[in-house]
């Protein structure tokens, strides 16, 4: 069991949390992720680490609010504990000096990019990241996200905060201005697949972190199968990032959409 340490509301439907895990916390490197369950029953989840600290033994988990399984693990408080935590898990993100790097995100893509944005800084990158959310109110983690990017652009669908438009919009500004060696993307599928549909018309090589259905997390289950490059690949264990121009986005969303009806 890992007892929740911290836990902070980003907005209406995500939550943060702050949870105890020394070895994940040493072991982990940006990309990765866990598996979480909420009681002895419960659905297993997988989240990116937003965050490690090695020194307080700690990981960062952001949450949103969906289903059944989602809504219990949020509810937990501070000093409550979860039941089971597995990682980590996944492929790491392969970091070097590209040159300039935008990082695409969408609403709660924003957490798992964190990470992977601070790792190509590291690496002596230029960051620039593309925040995008519906309205202002769904922005998250804008500070810390700033951290590590040498430029912060907010879209957002209604214009309420930051310019009006969607993360496509503010990719194809930079890339319209300035050499863009790499593009990573994160956020939900739709988002993704539009990012790659443009990244490949300029030609700009671009990188997917994949949000697939996920049981096991070991690759033995085949329910994150996707297609990628026409061969099927398991995004637990030969992702969660793969060449975005070789994802099947079609039938990735019909699979995650497989289920819908079931979902409370």
């Amino acid at each position: 069991m890992n007892k929740i340490i911290k836990k902070e509301i980003l907005s209406a439907n995500v939550v943060k949390l702050e949870v105890e895990a020394p070895l994940i916390a040493k072991a982990r490197k940006a990309g990765h992720f866990v598996i979480v369950k909420v009681g002895k029953y419960g659905e297993r989840i997988p989240l990116t680490i937003a965050a490690a600290n090695a020194q307080t033994g700690t990981i960062t988990l952001v949450i949103q609010t969906i289903g059944k399984s989602s809504q219990k693990l949020c509810a937990l408080n501070e000093g409550e504990y979860i039941t089971d935590l597995v990682g980590p898990l996944g492929k790491a993100t392969h970091i070097e000096n590209f040159g300039t790097v935008v990082c695409a995100c969408g609403g709660v893509g924003t957490a798992p990019m964190l990470p992977i944005a601070e790792a190509m800084k590291k690496a002596g990158n230029k960051v620039i990241t593309v925040q995008a959310a519906r309205t202002k109110d769904l922005i998250i983690l804008e500070e810390e996200i700033k951290r590590f990017s040498d430029e912060v652009i907010i879209m957002t669908d209604d214009g309420s905060y930051g310019q009006k438009g969607l993360v496509t919009n503010g990719v194809e500004q930079v890339i319209n201005r300035e050499k863009v060696d790499l593009c990573v993307t994160i956020g939900p599928a739709v988002m993704m697949k539009f990012v790659s549909l443009l990244t490949r018309k300029y030609n700009v090589p671009t990188v997917a972190s994949l949000n697939t259905i996920m049981v096991d997390g070991t690759g033995m289950c085949g329910a994150c199968r996707v297609s990628v490059g026409g061969k099927t690949k398991f995004v637990c264990v030969d992702g969660p990032e793969f060449d975005a121009h070789q994802v099947d986005f079609d039938e990735m969303m019909l699979r995650l959409n497989a289920y819908k009806e079931y979902e409370l």
